[in-house]
């Protein structure tokens, strides 16, 4: 007979429940490392049909590494399984790796595609540049705000010349001085490393033929497309280049219930920095980019009807849409809108 298993995973200790024939016959704790819960699971459960765990922080290492172990691990959306697991009268750890084990056994889940190591490294690249570059930005405000108190304005300036400003600002203003120059010191150096990580990337991008191909839509640059491609990473996870647009939480929520029938906002599941980099170009088509195309003349007849940050999501939800066809095709931006 097989057994179905269910963890409930945090940082420490990982709880979990093993099933059988609709019963449990064990469950308890152990640490939060694959290999030693796979042990554990070959010795108290040697048919193992799902192993089941939720979406989190520590769910792509389990997952790639649970596999390596040869167990049949599978990541279930966390949001799914809460409905599921709040029918417990009590919240613990013990009882929701019951619960995800009685909904590994009754099939009851929605699997999530895990991304595999080299997406994920460069999720983390793009990430960790985004990370240093607010930092620096906020460094910056902050400089701004404490100078500004004392009638010090800096002029709108990025890079070294916003250090040449301060600087001047600063020249015969001892005291100030002596607090807002230690505050250069790591925007100089966040700007730096942040400028460095900016480098690998786009060289990282240039020799991905995939990336290029998606750059070559005017608004798109190389953190765009690498975003774009680690969040999608292979075109054939979706069967129809429409569903991108959903999946990136860019299409209206729908409520319907007796003569109750209407469109709310955008969903905003999914990828949130994916979503945000492709309003961002999305912006650039329709205010900056001269390349004249279907898409742009789309969204512009578009602003004129719903505003403009309307249609900049609209426009947002066709690049998904027409990134993907292009990553299935193989061809270069024609300006033509995909449907």
């Amino acid at each position: 007979m097989t057994e179905y298993i269910g963890l409930d995973v945090s940082m420490k200790e990982t709880a979990i429940s093993i099933r059988r024939a609709g019963k449990r016959i064990w469950r308890g704790k152990c640490a939060s490392d694959p290999a030693a819960i796979a042990e554990l699971i070959r010795m108290r459960a040697s048919n193992a049909e799902r192993v089941v765990f939720e979406t989190g922080p520590l769910s792509v290492w389990f997952y790639h590494a649970l596999r390596a172990e040869g167990l049949p691990a599978i990541c279930v959306d966390a949001r799914h399984a809460k409905a599921a697991l709040d029918m417990a009268a009590n919240k613990t750890d013990a009882n929701n790796a019951d619960g995800l084990a009685h909904l590994a056994e009754v099939s009851f889940f929605r699997e999530v595609r895990v991304k595999a190591f080299d997406s994920m490294l460069s999720r983390t690249l793009v990430a960790a540049r985004t990370k240093l570059m607010r930092t620096t930005l906020d460094v910056a405000n902050q400089i701004r705000g404490l100078m500004k108190t004392f009638g010090l304005i800096v002029p709108c300036s990025m890079g070294g010349k916003f250090e040449v400003h301060v600087r001047s600002l600063l020249a015969d203003k001892a005291g100030l001085s002596r607090i807002i120059l230690p505050l250069l010191e790591p925007w100089r150096s966040l700007r730096l490393q942040a400028a460095r990580l900016g480098k690998q990337l786009l060289a990282e991008a240039r020799r991905n033929q995939q990336c290029q191909l998606l750059m070559s839509i005017p608004g798109v640059g190389a953190i765009t497309a690498t975003a774009y491609l680690t969040a999608v990473e292979d075109p054939a996870n979706f069967k129809r280049s429409r569903s991108v647009g959903a999946w990136l939480g860019l299409t209206t929520r729908r409520y319907q219930s007796g003569e109750v029938d209407y469109d709310g906002h955008i969903s905003r599941r999914g990828d949130t920095h994916v979503r945000s980099l492709l309003y961002e170009a999305a912006v650039v088509i329709l205010t900056r980019s001269r390349a004249d195309s279907d898409l742009r003349r789309w969204g512009i007849k578009l602003r004129e009807k719903i505003g403009f940050k309307r249609s900049a999501v609209a426009v947002a939800r066709k690049l998904a849409v027409i990134m993907h066809a292009m990553l299935r095709s193989g061809e270069l931006f024609n300006g033509a809108i995909a449907t």
